[in-house]
Protein backbone atom coordinates (compact mmCIF):
# COMPACT_ATOMS: atom_id res chain seq x y z
CA UNK A 1 0.00 0.00 0.00
CA UNK A 2 1.37 3.42 -0.97
CA UNK A 3 1.61 6.12 1.72
CA UNK A 4 0.51 9.72 1.29
CA UNK A 5 2.64 12.75 2.06
CA UNK A 6 2.30 13.95 5.64
CA UNK A 7 1.72 17.63 6.37
CA UNK A 8 0.41 18.56 2.93
CA UNK A 9 3.58 20.34 1.85
CA UNK A 10 3.59 19.02 -1.73
CA UNK A 11 6.32 19.93 -4.18
CA UNK A 12 8.43 23.04 -3.69
CA UNK A 13 11.11 24.86 -5.60
CA UNK A 14 14.39 22.94 -5.15
CA UNK A 15 17.01 24.42 -2.85
CA UNK A 16 20.54 23.24 -2.05
CA UNK A 17 19.54 21.47 1.17
CA UNK A 18 16.73 19.50 -0.45
CA UNK A 19 18.93 18.66 -3.42
CA UNK A 20 21.70 17.42 -1.12
CA UNK A 21 19.26 15.22 0.76
CA UNK A 22 17.87 13.87 -2.50
CA UNK A 23 21.37 13.11 -3.77
CA UNK A 24 22.07 11.23 -0.53
CA UNK A 25 19.01 9.03 -0.98
CA UNK A 26 19.83 8.50 -4.65
CA UNK A 27 23.43 7.49 -3.86
CA UNK A 28 22.35 4.89 -1.32
CA UNK A 29 19.62 3.64 -3.65
CA UNK A 30 22.17 3.07 -6.41
CA UNK A 31 24.57 1.48 -3.93
CA UNK A 32 21.81 -0.99 -3.08
CA UNK A 33 21.26 -1.67 -6.78
CA UNK A 34 17.62 -0.52 -6.70
CA UNK A 35 15.58 1.45 -9.22
CA UNK A 36 13.21 4.19 -8.07
CA UNK A 37 10.34 1.77 -8.69
CA UNK A 38 11.93 -0.85 -6.46
CA UNK A 39 12.69 1.64 -3.68
CA UNK A 40 9.11 2.90 -3.90
CA UNK A 41 7.89 -0.64 -3.21
CA UNK A 42 10.21 -1.00 -0.22
CA UNK A 43 9.21 2.29 1.40
CA UNK A 44 5.54 2.06 0.36
CA UNK A 45 5.49 5.42 -1.36
CA UNK A 46 4.74 6.21 -4.99
CA UNK A 47 7.46 6.31 -7.63
CA UNK A 48 6.58 9.98 -8.18
CA UNK A 49 7.16 10.68 -4.49
CA UNK A 50 10.58 9.00 -4.54
CA UNK A 51 11.51 10.90 -7.69
CA UNK A 52 10.44 14.23 -6.20
CA UNK A 53 12.55 13.64 -3.07
CA UNK A 54 15.60 12.66 -5.10
CA UNK A 55 15.19 15.78 -7.28
CA UNK A 56 14.98 18.00 -4.20
CA UNK A 57 11.40 19.03 -4.94
CA UNK A 58 9.72 17.57 -1.86
CA UNK A 59 10.39 17.56 1.86
CA UNK A 60 10.59 13.92 2.97
CA UNK A 61 8.19 12.71 5.63
CA UNK A 62 9.48 11.05 8.80
CA UNK A 63 8.11 7.71 7.62
CA UNK A 64 9.89 8.04 4.28
CA UNK A 65 13.18 8.83 6.03
CA UNK A 66 12.92 5.88 8.42
CA UNK A 67 11.82 3.41 5.77
CA UNK A 68 14.54 4.55 3.35
CA UNK A 69 17.16 4.26 6.07
CA UNK A 70 16.13 0.67 6.77
CA UNK A 71 15.57 -0.37 3.15
CA UNK A 72 18.93 1.00 2.00
CA UNK A 73 20.94 0.05 5.09
CA UNK A 74 22.37 3.56 5.07
CA UNK A 75 24.42 3.42 8.31
CA UNK A 76 22.28 6.24 9.79
CA UNK A 77 23.39 8.70 7.10
CA UNK A 78 19.89 9.31 5.71
CA UNK A 79 18.51 10.01 9.20
CA UNK A 80 21.38 12.40 9.94
CA UNK A 81 20.84 14.19 6.62
CA UNK A 82 17.11 14.46 7.34
CA UNK A 83 17.76 15.89 10.80
CA UNK A 84 19.97 18.57 9.32
CA UNK A 85 17.33 19.26 6.67
CA UNK A 86 14.59 19.66 9.29
CA UNK A 87 16.81 21.97 11.31
CA UNK A 88 17.08 24.32 8.35
CA UNK A 89 13.68 23.79 6.81
CA UNK A 90 11.92 26.56 8.73
CA UNK A 91 14.57 29.16 7.88
CA UNK A 92 14.09 31.61 5.04
CA UNK A 93 16.52 30.91 2.19
CA UNK A 94 18.19 34.32 2.55
CA UNK A 95 18.75 33.74 6.30
CA UNK A 96 20.37 30.31 6.15
CA UNK A 97 23.92 31.56 5.62
CA UNK A 98 23.62 33.78 8.69
CA UNK A 99 22.18 30.89 10.73
CA UNK A 100 25.27 28.85 9.79
CA UNK A 101 27.48 31.71 10.98
CA UNK A 102 25.57 31.97 14.27
CA UNK A 103 26.43 28.33 14.91
CA UNK A 104 30.17 29.11 14.94
CA UNK A 105 30.02 32.53 16.60
CA UNK A 106 31.78 33.58 19.77
CA UNK A 107 29.86 36.88 20.03
CA UNK A 108 26.60 38.14 18.57
CA UNK A 109 25.20 41.69 18.83
CA UNK A 110 21.63 42.40 17.71
CA UNK A 111 19.72 45.65 17.34
CA UNK A 112 16.03 45.12 16.57
CA UNK A 113 13.24 47.66 16.08
CA UNK A 114 10.59 45.48 14.38
CA UNK A 115 9.99 42.47 16.62
CA UNK A 116 11.53 40.45 19.42
CA UNK A 117 14.67 38.78 18.03
CA UNK A 118 14.06 35.16 17.09
CA UNK A 119 16.64 33.93 19.58
CA UNK A 120 14.53 35.43 22.39
CA UNK A 121 11.01 34.64 21.20
CA UNK A 122 8.59 32.41 23.07
CA UNK A 123 6.72 29.82 21.04
CA UNK A 124 3.45 31.74 21.48
CA UNK A 125 5.03 34.99 20.29
CA UNK A 126 6.55 33.22 17.30
CA UNK A 127 3.23 31.66 16.36
CA UNK A 128 1.51 35.05 16.63
CA UNK A 129 4.08 36.51 14.26
CA UNK A 130 3.53 33.71 11.76
CA UNK A 131 -0.24 34.20 11.93
CA UNK A 132 0.02 37.97 11.51
CA UNK A 133 2.17 38.21 8.38
CA UNK A 134 0.60 37.23 5.02
CA UNK A 135 0.52 34.93 3.22
CA UNK A 136 -0.82 32.29 5.58
CA UNK A 137 1.34 29.16 5.68
CA UNK A 138 0.45 25.50 6.10
CA UNK A 139 0.46 23.91 9.53
CA UNK A 140 3.54 21.94 8.48
CA UNK A 141 5.46 25.06 7.49
CA UNK A 142 4.44 26.84 10.71
CA UNK A 143 5.77 23.92 12.76
CA UNK A 144 8.97 23.89 10.73
CA UNK A 145 9.55 27.58 11.50
CA UNK A 146 8.88 27.09 15.21
CA UNK A 147 11.18 24.07 15.32
CA UNK A 148 13.98 25.91 13.50
CA UNK A 149 13.67 28.83 15.91
CA UNK A 150 13.80 26.52 18.93
CA UNK A 151 16.96 24.89 17.54
CA UNK A 152 18.63 28.29 17.13
CA UNK A 153 17.69 29.26 20.69
CA UNK A 154 19.84 26.43 22.06
CA UNK A 155 22.79 28.70 21.25
CA UNK A 156 21.91 30.85 24.27
CA UNK A 157 22.85 28.05 26.67
CA UNK A 158 25.51 26.26 24.68
CA UNK A 159 28.97 26.00 26.21
CA UNK A 160 31.51 27.38 25.75
CA UNK A 161 29.26 30.39 25.97
CA UNK A 162 28.56 32.75 23.10
CA UNK A 163 28.50 36.38 24.27
CA UNK A 164 25.10 37.85 23.37
CA UNK A 165 24.06 41.49 23.36
CA UNK A 166 20.51 42.50 22.41
CA UNK A 167 19.14 46.02 22.06
CA UNK A 168 15.36 46.01 21.58
CA UNK A 169 13.03 48.95 21.06
CA UNK A 170 10.49 49.46 23.83
CA UNK A 171 7.78 49.95 21.19
CA UNK A 172 8.27 46.35 20.02
CA UNK A 173 7.05 45.09 23.38
CA UNK A 174 4.34 47.75 23.74
CA UNK A 175 2.82 46.54 20.47
CA UNK A 176 1.59 43.46 22.39
CA UNK A 177 1.95 41.05 19.50
CA UNK A 178 -0.41 38.15 20.16
CA UNK A 179 -2.25 39.98 22.95
CA UNK A 180 -1.59 40.76 26.60
CA UNK A 181 -1.15 37.14 27.73
CA UNK A 182 1.42 36.39 25.03
CA UNK A 183 3.20 39.66 25.81
CA UNK A 184 3.32 38.89 29.52
CA UNK A 185 4.85 35.49 28.83
CA UNK A 186 7.32 37.08 26.43
CA UNK A 187 8.41 39.66 29.00
CA UNK A 188 8.91 36.93 31.60
CA UNK A 189 11.03 35.05 29.08
CA UNK A 190 13.14 38.13 28.35
CA UNK A 191 13.74 38.62 32.08
CA UNK A 192 14.75 34.97 32.38
CA UNK A 193 17.15 35.19 29.44
CA UNK A 194 18.66 38.37 30.86
CA UNK A 195 19.76 36.38 33.93
CA UNK A 196 21.95 34.11 31.81
CA UNK A 197 25.63 34.93 32.42
CA UNK A 198 26.38 35.42 28.73
CA UNK A 199 23.31 37.51 27.75
CA UNK A 200 22.83 41.28 28.00
CA UNK A 201 19.41 42.70 27.12
CA UNK A 202 18.96 46.45 26.80
CA UNK A 203 15.74 48.30 26.03
CA UNK A 204 15.82 51.40 23.88
CA UNK A 205 13.20 53.76 25.37
CA UNK A 206 10.47 55.03 23.10
CA UNK A 207 11.45 58.63 23.83
CA UNK A 208 15.14 58.93 22.91
CA UNK A 209 16.09 62.02 20.87
CA UNK A 210 19.61 60.66 20.33
CA UNK A 211 19.30 57.42 18.38
CA UNK A 212 21.99 55.80 16.21
CA UNK A 213 19.73 53.07 14.84
CA UNK A 214 17.31 55.00 12.67
CA UNK A 215 18.63 53.30 9.51
CA UNK A 216 17.10 50.03 10.70
CA UNK A 217 17.93 46.75 12.45
CA UNK A 218 21.23 44.92 12.04
CA UNK A 219 23.41 42.25 13.63
CA UNK A 220 27.13 41.89 14.20
CA UNK A 221 28.86 38.57 14.71
CA UNK A 222 32.38 37.49 15.65
CA UNK A 223 33.47 34.09 14.35
CA UNK A 224 35.77 31.68 16.18
CA UNK A 225 38.52 32.98 13.86
CA UNK A 226 37.86 36.47 15.29
CA UNK A 227 36.47 37.74 12.01
CA UNK A 228 33.55 40.16 12.26
CA UNK A 229 30.55 39.94 9.91
CA UNK A 230 27.21 41.73 9.82
CA UNK A 231 23.70 41.00 8.64
CA UNK A 232 20.94 43.29 7.40
CA UNK A 233 17.45 42.05 6.57
CA UNK A 234 14.48 43.55 4.76
CA UNK A 235 11.26 42.30 3.21
CA UNK A 236 12.01 38.92 1.56
CA UNK A 237 15.74 39.57 1.55
CA UNK A 238 18.83 39.38 3.70
CA UNK A 239 22.46 40.37 3.22
CA UNK A 240 25.60 39.12 4.95
CA UNK A 241 28.09 42.02 5.08
CA UNK A 242 31.83 41.44 5.21
CA UNK A 243 33.44 44.68 3.94
CA UNK A 244 35.79 46.13 6.62
CA UNK A 245 34.51 49.70 6.18
CA UNK A 246 30.88 48.61 6.48
CA UNK A 247 31.68 46.50 9.55
CA UNK A 248 33.50 49.42 11.15
CA UNK A 249 30.52 51.71 10.51
CA UNK A 250 28.09 49.24 12.10
CA UNK A 251 30.38 48.75 15.10
CA UNK A 252 30.32 52.51 15.63
CA UNK A 253 26.53 52.53 15.47
CA UNK A 254 26.16 49.61 17.85
CA UNK A 255 28.52 51.23 20.34
CA UNK A 256 26.35 54.37 20.28
CA UNK A 257 23.17 52.32 20.66
CA UNK A 258 24.56 50.61 23.75
CA UNK A 259 25.13 54.00 25.33
CA UNK A 260 21.74 55.38 24.30
CA UNK A 261 19.70 52.37 25.45
CA UNK A 262 18.92 51.68 29.10
CA UNK A 263 21.60 49.64 30.84
CA UNK A 264 20.74 45.97 31.55
CA UNK A 265 19.63 46.60 35.13
CA UNK A 266 17.39 49.54 34.21
CA UNK A 267 16.08 47.56 31.23
CA UNK A 268 15.03 44.74 33.55
CA UNK A 269 13.28 47.28 35.77
CA UNK A 270 11.38 48.71 32.80
CA UNK A 271 10.38 45.22 31.68
CA UNK A 272 9.00 44.45 35.13
CA UNK A 273 7.00 47.68 35.13
CA UNK A 274 5.64 46.87 31.67
CA UNK A 275 4.74 43.41 32.89
CA UNK A 276 2.84 44.87 35.81
CA UNK A 277 0.85 47.23 33.57
CA UNK A 278 -0.61 44.46 31.38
Amino acid sequence: MVSHEEGGDGEVEPDSDLRNFGETVKAFRKRAGLTQEQLAEHVRYSVQYVGSVEQGRRHPSVKFVNRSEEALDAFGVIRIAAKQLQRRRGLASWFRRWAELEDVAVALNTYECRSIPGLLQTEAYGRAQIDNVPPLVTAGEAEARITARAERQKLLRRTPYIAFSFIIEQAVIERRTGGSEVTGEQIDHLLGCAKLPNVDIQIMPTIQPLHAGTDGPFRLLETEDNEWLAYSEGQQSGLVISGPKDISLLHQRYAKLRIQALNPADSAGLLMRMRGSL
